[in-house]
This record gives C-alpha cells, structure tokens and sequence, in this order.
C-alpha cells in the first residue's frame, strides 16, 4: 500500500537520511522505523495476553461500593434467602 506524505518538513527529513545514509528514500525510511520500533520493544516489552484483564480488574478493585446498591434477595440470619 502507498504512502503519501503531505508534510514537506517530513519529505526533507526523508531526503536528508537518504543522503546521510547512501540508502534509498525507501530504505532509509525503513530502517529508520525498524530502529525506532527495536527501541521502543526493548523500553516497552510485549504485555502477556491477561495484562488488559488484569487492568481491567484492578480499576475495579479501586472502586468503592455503592451507598444505594441493594440486595435482590433478602438473607435469614443463617445467610440463606427467604
């Protein structure tokens, strides 16, 4: 899929790595990315697959209770319905 880019300050910050690094405008703006994304993988490693479920329950484990909330089924002494 192309990509336009519209920014001319980004083109000649393309043009000028190409120079800089004998690369093509192509090339260089891959490994450029490929850099950048290694840098970002080292500072920010993958999160296991349960990191957002764990998130998602700590959020609620801060959540104080509701004042209003109410029982649907009213308990005995013995904790069993009525």
């Amino acid at each position: 899929m192309p990509v336009q880019i519209a920014n001319p300050q980004v083109v000649a910050k393309i043009e000028r790595l190409s120079r800089m690094t004998g690369l093509g405008k192509t090339a260089a703006v891959e490994a450029a990315l490929d850099r950048m994304l290694e840098d970002i993988g080292r500072d920010h490693p993958s999160p296991s697959p349960w990191a957002r479920f764990d998130a998602v329950l700590a959020q609620l484990h801060r959540l104080s209770p509701r004042m209003d909330g109410f029982e649907a089924v009213e308990y005995d002494d013995a904790g069993l319905p009525r």
